[in-house]
């Protein structure tokens, strides 16, 4: 079974069995060490280190032959480090150089996700000599583009291959090529390169260093790896979870000791709520019927919030929305929960005089949700965005604080106005 598979869907296989010793057994299964080490550089960090823990450092070297230096390096980078070290003293000279530059950049730069193997000719280059140089280029990964470099390896301009296919054979590559090329530096973060290629639609982009010497380039493979490492790590933030708790790999005690944090804060805005609940308990007392609509108060205005603020948080973190858009973000959401709460209101009006043939409670409760809604998508708009300026990840406080800050905000305006037209609820 394992022989008809790709790599991609063994590694899956793997990640999802539950015990180390039978993904060491499945892995072992997939015959060829060029199969077993596309097999490798598919699968997860804990999945890595599980299936090598019994391998001994040359037999690793060996499944890693085959693999580009982004690759290897990538496995080595989640194995101990004595065990990456032996394992780059047995490679051949110029590969371990490679990967041995690639693990020096910072985990999750863009010098840590690129590739070396890249094809870039000189400018004085004719068309005719870089399609030659083309047909011979074996190792180059994935040749979208032929970036144009200066003698000093500079990048000074880029050109596709139909341009190469379309002009004289004679002509310089400095004549054809464009000039103004998109490219990252190597401390770039790697959500930010993502950004970039999807932004401009590319199939790879051109890393340099600070002199714009060209170092590599970051295929669109990677960039899809990294969109989802970064769209599954906001998610599991605001969820207060690890990517670990997705395929149960961390301890009950582990999972329990990062989610309780988020529990307290939902505990102690749920005792606030009570504490208001207890403060306006002579006007419950007066109207008993106030305490149907308290559930609805509370539950609308949180969700609307929580709407708000996963929209703007993920906007933030995609790009799509800039910290200069703030006030026409803030229009907007303030726009549609005015309009939300105008509908939201007057179903609650006719609710209310349906089921307690109280019309005046139920404007009470349609006027409350209907403040509660402009309060609750002002509050999610705006606490995103300070706390990004004050270099807070949003995707991680934002959630709780809006969703338990509306809950309260919503019950103390119903209740306040309920208080204030007692007389007439009566």
């Amino acid at each position: 079974m394992l022989a008809r598979l790709h790599p991609a869907d063994i590694a899956k296989v793997i990640a999802h069995l539950s015990s180390p010793k039978e993904k060491r057994t499945v892995f072992e299964l997939v015959r060829g060490e060029s199969q077993r080490g596309q097999v490798l550089s598919e699968l997860d960090a804990g999945s890595i280190q599980q299936v090598l823990a019994d391998l001994a450092p040359p037999d690793v070297a060996w499944l890693l032959k085959d693999l580009g230096p982004d690759d290897v390096a990538d496995i080595l980078g989640v194995l101990p480090e004595e065990q990456a070290k032996e394992i780059l003293t047995l490679m051949k000279t110029e590969d371990s150089t490679e990967i041995a530059g690639l693990l020096k950049y910072p985990k999750d730069s863009a010098g840590s996700i690129m590739t070396t193997e890249f094809f870039s000719l000189s400018e004085d280059t004719t068309a005719q000599e870089a399609i030659r140089r083309l047909q011979r280029a074996t190792d180059a990964e994935m040749v979208f583009y032929i970036y144009v470099t200066d003698k000093d390896d500079h990048l000074v301009g880029v050109l596709s291959l139909r341009q190469l296919l379309t002009v004289p054979p004679d002509t310089p590559l400095k004549n054809i090529m464009a000039r103004d090329v998109m490219s990252v530096s190597v401390e770039m973060d790697q959500e930010e390169v993502a950004r970039q290629v999807a932004r401009y639609n590319l199939l790879a982009i051109p890393v340099v260093e600070k002199d714009n010497t060209l170092v590599g380039i970051i295929t669109v493979d990677d960039v899809v790896d990294v969109i989802r490492e970064e769209a599954t790590e906001d998610m599991l933030k605001m969820a207060g979870a690890t990517e670990e708790d997705t395929f149960m790999k961390s301890s009950s005690l582990d999972s329990a000791r990062r989610r309780l944090p988020w529990l307290f804060t939902n505990l102690a805005g749920s005792l606030f709520s009570g504490a208001i609940l207890w403060y306006f308990r002579y006007t419950i007392q007066e109207v008993v019927a106030i305490v149907s609509f308290i559930p609805v108060i509370a539950a609308m205005g949180g969700n609307v919030g929580l709407q708000s603020s996963t929209l703007i948080i993920r906007g933030l973190a995609t790009g799509r929305i800039e910290l200069t858009d703030v006030w026409k973000v803030f229009f907007r959401e303030v726009g549609i929960g005015l309009l939300l709460g105008l509908a939201c209101g007057v179903l609650l009006t006719l609710i209310g005089l349906l089921w307690h043939g109280q019309g005046f409670l139920g404007m009470v409760v349609g006027a409350s949700i209907l403040i509660a809604f402009l309060v609750s998508t002002s509050m999610a708009t705006i606490m995103p965005i300070v706390l990004k300026r004050m270099g807070v990840d949003p995707a991680v406080a934002a959630g709780p604080f809006v969703t338990t800050a509306n809950d309260i905000t919503g019950i103390t305006i119903y209740l306040t106005l309920a208080t204030i037209l007692l007389e007439h609820l009566k």
